[in-house]
């Protein structure tokens, strides 16, 4: 059961609106979301979606156009620049789709851990140690000397998930983490994402276009024309491999706080309902009935 205390994550009403020249596109309209602490969900979407857009604003790498987004005890409409730095650098961590964007080619897997810990000025010997139990916790501690080109993607995205983890965020977000990945290290790098937020407690959001990830969390949550539309909760286990059974599942139609739904247009057609719609309620359910 979800309390106002559980919540981690929560979006109401929001909006991003990029301007390019005398053209506006609006990415997100009046988005809503709730991400409890602790808990690990998949962001589903077509691309164009906005799904993207709601990780990089969540990330602190964008800003929204107007709604309310918070994470925490941080306000990210309100933020100052020197608190958009201190929450990138200790609220919350990222691991990049391209393997070669979240390490430096020139350093070795310890240092890579390191850095953002020798940004925030952790102590040296502090910084250390914590890059070798983080190398540890994510299976690579023998390898801590190699640089990426000496590792497989795999074992880069195992080192990434190390990097977002160094400065001890309280929140990990992962756009694609499996996208340039085998099936078999696919496999892998979901299920240390699913030991580290069981082991560290770390929030963790997958954004994602495979549905074998969206399926192999307890919850998804699908992103359409800038809304979340649907949910789809479900019993997992941790020690199941990627994309197989999971039980009680169910998906559900999400409702806003407008009251407004996105009702799927194969329902729409199949009822002949156009622009207009009369709406009911009959023996405690709502209908909804062709009004033109």
């Amino acid at each position: 059961m979800t309390t106002k205390s559980s919540i981690y994550i929560e979006c109401s009403g929001l909006f991003k609106i990029y301007k390019a020249a005398d053209l506006e596109v609006v990415a997100l309209r009046g988005l809503e979301l709730t991400v409890n602490r602790g808990e690990i969900i998949a962001i589903v979407g077509a691309s164009g979606s906005g799904k993207s857009t709601l990780l990089n604003i969540l990330a602190g790498y964008d800003a929204p156009s107007a709604g309310t987004i918070k994470v925490g005890n941080y306000d990210l409409l309100q933020m100052t620049n020197r608190e958009v730095v201190e929450y990138r650098r200790h609220e919350v961590g990222f691991i990049w789709q391209e393997t070669s964007r979240n390490l430096f080619p020139y350093l070795s897997a310890l240092e890579n851990v390191e850095l953002p810990m020798v940004i925030s000025g952790a102590p040296g010997p502090e910084r250390r140690k914590r890059a070798l139990e983080l190398l540890d916790v994510v299976g690579l501690a023998g390898r801590a000397g190699h640089k990426p080109g000496q590792l497989s993607g795999g074992e880069q995205q195992r080192v990434a998930i190390a990097v977002g983890l160094s400065n001890e965020p309280p929140l990990l977000l992962a756009d694609e983490p499996t996208g340039e990945l085998d099936d078999e290290t696919g496999v892998e790098v979901l299920a240390l994402l699913n030991k580290v937020n069981v082991d560290l407690g770390t929030t963790i959001i997958i954004v994602t276009h495979d549905p074998a990830i969206a399926t192999s969390v307890g919850r998804a949550v699908a992103i359409r024309d800038g809304k979340t539309s649907t949910e789809t909760t479900r019993e997992v286990s941790f020690e199941r491999r990627l994309g197989g059974d999971a039980t009680g599942t169910e998906e559900f139609l999400l409702v806003d706080s407008a009251g407004s739904v996105q009702i799927p247009r194969e329902m729409l057609d199949e009822l002949r309902i156009n622009r207009r719609v009369r709406v009911g309620v009959k023996d405690g359910k709502v209908t909804l009935e062709s009004g033109d």
